[in-house]
């Protein structure tokens, strides 16, 4: 059976995000991911995850000036002194609450042996700083229509850059909203991928909404993700169709509650 996570940059976002992880608790939720936490303290978000029973499985680091357009620094050069800072930073907040997984975006860029290699390099450091607290980091590719000019744009991309990264903790966030649009084919992809995966995202395709609704049908797709033997967290990261409570029948069948 999956386990649901909350994205709270996504959902709820009828109150403002601290108010977000009382509603995805009263929701049905165990578990919160978001995109980013440096907004708030550290105190300030483990203080609402212990209020209300909540697991954190996972936030970005740091990705540079968000509304300028930055989306991630791993690829950026002449930006490693603040990828640096960026991964001690998303480190220290991991720690302090409690959670397992970063993931590190890579930023536009094109794709070059010389942005190929200084992105494995950082990958490397930053996986290598995290090893240090058992935390793990990990790569998502992005397709280019929501984020052109996105330097990881495949599941085959991300496990060529895996291989040349060699490092353990280095996982693959697999994102089936993205993959059904930039490969399809998501549930042999899946299982060719599933000794990589370190963490998984849900929506609907094309709108990215409930996954009740587009072109994929989740409950194959997540009938063959538990047949796979995957057992951590599912992030819902996707934007309600309307008020996110009212959108969230196809939770409750997972629940083996009333719709």
């Amino acid at each position: 059976m999956p386990k649901f996570a909350a994205n709270l940059s996504m959902m709820f976002t009828e109150v403002p995000f601290l108010q977000r992880f009382k509603a995805a608790a009263d929701a049905g939720f165990d578990a919160v991911e978001y995109l980013f936490p440096y907004d708030h303290t550290q105190t300030q978000i483990a203080e609402q995850l212990e209020a209300h029973g909540l697991e954190q499985a996972l936030f970005n680091a740091y990705a540079g000036d968000w509304d300028s357009g930055e989306r991630g620094l791993a690829s950026l050069a002449g930006r490693q002194q603040d990828f640096r800072e960026s991964i001690a930073q998303a480190l220290e907040y991991a720690h302090t609450l409690g959670c397992p997984k970063v993931h590190i975006m890579a930023g536009i860029a094109e794709v070059t042996e010389a942005t190929r290699a200084l992105y494995v390099e950082n990958l490397q450091y930053a996986a290598d700083q995290a090893a240090a607290r058992n935390i793990e980091v990990l790569i998502e590719p992005i397709n280019t229509r929501d984020m052109p000019g996105y330097f990881l744009g495949s599941v085959a991309q991300a496990i060529d850059l895996l291989d040349r990264i060699d490092r353990p903790n280095a996982r693959l966030q697999f994102d089936y909203y993205h993959a059904q649009i930039t490969s399809g084919d998501v549930t042999m992809l899946m299982r060719d991928s599933m000794e990589r995966i370190g963490h998984i995202q849900i929506a609907s395709v094309p709108e990215r909404n409930e996954p009740d609704t587009g072109e994929l049908n989740y409950p194959y797709v997540l009938a063959a993700l538990d047949a796979a033997g995957y057992d951590g967290w599912v992030g819902c990261e996707y934007r309600p169709a309307g008020e996110t409570a009212s959108g969230l029948g196809w939770l409750a069948s997972y629940r083996n509650e009333p719709k």
